[in-house]
């Protein structure tokens, strides 16, 4: 079966893994507005779109002017979920998996702050005599993070598990 250019129809390319394009991740990104722009009109919630590549990822940001517009749907779990049916509808579009990240209202930010007070607080432990801390389970892209942020502060880390029950270690280096 041929595959059009523009939308894939066979399952191969379905799962096709290879990196994206800058166009292709421009591309994602403008899926993705579309469809939470979809969301946010259903919800009646007031919000802008930012769309950015970066770091062989689309991002996709909603923010908005009052904070509390968007607040009901920032928090991590919901972004979480909203990012992966964004996901789903990208793919759905292009036929390529797609890794874009999406932040609602500073999310992404203060995820972030609350990993590197997780990776604090097992340095904290390994500072008290443990060999190794280990982290909650996590998703790819904040294991990731973790890393870097255990990197920056001078120690090693590794994951480990499969699927929703991989983890990160933290040791020394």
């Amino acid at each position: 079966m041929t595959a059009t250019p523009e939308y894939a129809s066979d399952d191969s390319a379905r799962h096709d893994r290879t990196p994206a394009t800058v166009e292709q991740l421009e591309e994602e990104g403008d899926i993705a507005a579309d469809f939470i722009e979809g969301l946010l009109d259903i919800a009646d919630i007031d919000g802008d779109l930012a769309l950015d590549v970066r770091a062989g990822r689309a991002y996709v940001s909603v923010e908005a002017d009052d904070a509390a517009a968007v607040a009901h749907i920032a928090d991590p779990d919901t972004v979480q979920a909203l990012q992966e049916i964004t996901r789903i509808a990208v793919q759905n579009k292009t036929g390529r998996f797609s890794r874009l990240i999406l932040d609602i209202g500073g999310s992404r930010d203060a995820r972030q702050q609350e990993l590197a007070d997780l990776v604090d607080r097992a340095i904290v432990k390994l500072d008290e005599g443990a060999s190794q801390a280990s982290l909650p389970a996590m998703s790819s892209y904040e294991r990731k993070l973790v890393h870097d942020i255990v990197s920056e502060r001078g120690f090693i880390s590794e994951s480990y598990g499969e699927g929703a029950a991989r983890h990160t270690v933290v040791r020394r280096g």
